[in-house]
């Protein structure tokens, strides 16, 4: 699947270790995702474009290079809200946007309860955030939410995904490009990835 893009980098390869051990604490735990996001959104910004301006250094006149395009962040609350920081740190400039869901126990459907979107989009790329793409219907429900308020160039970052996940993912929205760390082996019978890490936002913000 050309969309679907696995991190081959050393470091991502170390630190998602590090994040999948259960003795890895909250503190921690957040410290590595936050530095997985940074390694993750290198890769998924390797496409974007720049506009030339002049500069001066201490030396001479060159010409410089800057972003282009605007760029959102989406992350699905709540755990989706560990990589922002790390990516931020990337794009000081990027604009934050939230969008709410969470997974029904009973269906494993999404359903969403906030949703912060202007009226109209202020960006020109969109990158939806969230560390897990299991069922993969949070992530559809989202990019459904986004390509309806009108976005074209939309990307998912993410750290694990199921084969289920990617598979719903890439049948639901074919056009728009997976980042991620890791896939996985399966979901188990609630929908948990393994071997996975547990659960994501738990492990984040000490509620596990």
């Amino acid at each position: 699947m050309s969309q679907v893009h696995i991190s081959q980098h050393p470091l991502v390869k170390h630190k998602l270790s590090l994040l999948r051990c259960k003795e890895t604490d909250a503190k921690k735990f957040r410290e590595l995702v936050k530095e997985l996001a940074i390694l993750l959104a290198y890769e998924a910004t390797a496409d974007l474009t720049v506009a030339e301006y002049p500069l001066e250094t201490p030396m001479e006149s060159m010409v410089g290079a800057q972003l282009k395009e605007t760029i959102g962040l989406i992350p699905i609350l709540r755990s989706g809200l560990g990589l922002v920081d790390g990516v931020w740190e990337m794009m000081p400039s990027a604009e934050v946007w939230h969008i709410g869901l969470y997974r029904d126990e009973q269906t494993l459907r999404p359903v969403e309860y906030y949703n912060k979107l202007p009226v109209i989009p202020t960006v020109k790329v969109c990158l939806v955030l969230d560390p897990m793409l299991a069922t993969g219907g949070s992530a559809i429900a989202t990019v459904d939410i986004i390509k309806k308020w009108g976005a074209h160039h939309i990307k998912f970052m993410g750290l694990i995904a199921a084969p289920e996940g990617v598979q719903a993912f890439t049948e639901a929205h074919p056009d728009v490009p997976l980042y991620l760390a890791a896939i996985d082996d399966h979901l188990d019978e609630n929908g948990f990835i393994v071997p996975g890490l547990g659960d994501a936002g738990d492990r984040q913000f000490g509620t596990a």
